[in-house]
């Protein structure tokens, strides 16, 4: 259990899984109070590329002898309890915590925390948020699950009382979280591994709802996220949705390629036009419920329209990486059903000739368990184009693999490596294409691919 007696006492820190989207920010949050920090990962990433130009001696590979030197240990939970480094972290009996732990604990330290979860779109938001909060002069620390240009990185230490964190379900992480805001986005079928069904999902939000010390602002249009906070008393409850019946809605929504305009509207009048300049309408939500906790935590609502239109995206959420012989390449984070039916959706409604879905399925688990909704999700595509899946912290014992999902998908395509899937993609794509690469894993490095091809 971490304690604050252990990291007053501790000078370096080491982090194993140092590339992973959840530690960078923890990384830099940490080099600002003034840590030594030292880390390993396994696969180079352009995580470590950052890490290194901060200054950070990055190991690349996991060994007992990477430990040395430090007085805690912080590891990801992709990280297999096999891992020689981690049992090493373990036996030497030096202080060692898994990722969630040294976020919640860090939540305690400030005085207004504000943690935004959901099943999708928790990046986007958080990021949002911090760009509003920001760019209000409230310096507040931050935690994302992606890149803000607007902070250089995912994560940021600010001088005042403010937290904004992403707060992840997975395994009940969020729960070692102390939120004194909260954000419910929408509950899903996601990660039925650990919770088995939507039932214990809507349970842990709920219990993650009812730790909330103040405020929380849920989606009234999310009928899960309503059964999540069935019952909660004693704590002020915003509702924002469609419709003029919640709190916080949009209104007059005008959509055109990737932005959006709509007035943000509360108790039946317009408080301020927006300008969106990320796609899709679940995007105009997500800005909704990152404005009325911009508000709630002192943004005027004459600034909030200045600093939106500011937010250009998350890293790997819709990010357009560039343009080869007339066909755009972009990558987006999506892993979930829902989260490619909605991206590709987005995509379709932009004036692309053909869309082009390269997808990685990440875990065994999911795609077992998802894979009728995959197909289904994925065939919103002109073309689907996938590699194998990426195991992650999970071993293949079920015998899963993508050509059980191709078959599902007519006309669908599968290949081992990325060199081939970029190999493939622009010998077929056209001038007017969207090729957009989908998944958590490091399918990036195949969109990257393409652009030098």
């Amino acid at each position: 259990m971490l304690d604050e007696k252990i990291l007053q006492n501790a000078r370096q820190i080491h982090f194993i899984g140092i590339g992973g989207s959840g530690m960078f920010p923890l990384v830099q949050i940490m080099q600002q109070r003034g840590y030594k920090i030292t880390g390993s990962d396994n696969n180079e990433s352009d995580t470590l590329a950052l890490e290194r130009a901060m200054g950070i001696d990055v190991m690349l590979g996991q060994r007992a002898e990477n430990i040395a030197g430090a007085d805690l240990i912080v590891y990801t939970a992709a990280i297999m309890d096999d891992n020689p480094e981690l049992r090493a972290a373990f036996a030497s009996k030096t202080p060692t915590v898994e990722r969630a732990e040294l976020l919640g604990f860090l939540t305690g330290l400030y005085e207004d925390c504000i943690c935004v979860c959901g099943t999708h779109g928790k990046t986007t938001t958080t990021a949002m948020l911090t760009q509003m909060l920001l760019g209000a002069g409230l310096d507040p620390t931050a935690v994302i699950g992606g890149k803000l240009p607007a902070i250089g990185g995912n994560g940021r230490a600010g001088e005042s009382s403010l937290m904004v964190c992403e707060a992840c379900e997975f395994k009940d992480h969020f729960l070692q979280l102390h939120p004194d805001l909260s954000v419910i986005l929408n509950v899903d079928a996601d990660h039925l591994e650990y919770f088995g069904t939507i039932e214990n999902i809507i349970k842990s939000f709920h219990k993650f709802a009812d730790m909330t010390t103040r405020t929380i602002i849920v989606n009234g249009s999310d009928p899960n996220s309503m059964r999540a906070v069935e019952g909660i008393n004693g704590k002020e409850i915003i509702t924002f949705g469609w419709d003029e019946h919640f709190d916080y809605y949009p209104a007059n929504i005008r959509r055109k390629g990737a932005q959006a305009e709509f007035d943000l509207c509360c108790g039946g009048r317009a408080l301020t036009h927006l300008t969106l300049h990320v796609p899709g309408l679940h995007n105009i939500l997500n800005a909704t419920a990152a404005c009325a906790a911009a508000i709630k935590s002192g943004v005027p609502v004459t600034a909030l329209g200045e600093h939106l239109a500011q937010f250009r995206g998350a890293g790997r959420r819709f990010e357009i990486l560039g343009e080869v012989h007339g066909v755009t390449i972009a990558d987006d984070y999506a892993h979930h059903p829902a989260e490619i039916a909605v991206t590709l959706r987005a995509a379709r409604e932009m004036d692309f000739r053909r869309v082009w879905a390269v997808f990685q399925p990440f875990t065994y688990s999911r795609t077992k368990l998802l894979m009728d909704d995959f197909a289904k999700a994925l065939s919103l595509a002109d073309r689907v184009v996938m590699s194998e899946i990426m195991g992650s912290r999970e071993k293949n014992t079920e015998g899963v693999y993508t050509s059980q999902l191709a078959e599902k998908i007519p006309g669908s395509v599968w290949f081992a490596g990325f060199e081939e899937i970029a190999d493939y993609v622009m010998k077929h794509a056209e001038s007017g294409d969207l090729v957009i690469t989908l998944g958590c894993g490091d399918v990036y490095k195949c969109a990257k691919l393409m652009l030098k091809k």
